[in-house]
């Protein structure tokens, strides 16, 4: 499994919309997820 070290600024970042009993590791993927979708969509669109 990769490892990401995260500084505490981005720390603090992910700490606002965190839900209860979500790990940082969730957000995180979920927000490289968005990420490649985002990029895959500028790619596509020429």
């Amino acid at each position: 499994m990769t490892t990401i070290d995260l500084d505490e600024e981005t720390i603090d970042r992910l700490d606002r919309p965190r839900v209860e009993e979500e790990f940082y590791d969730e957000i995180v993927t979920e927000l490289i997820s968005i990420y490649e979708t985002q990029e895959r969509t500028l790619f596509h669109s020429g």
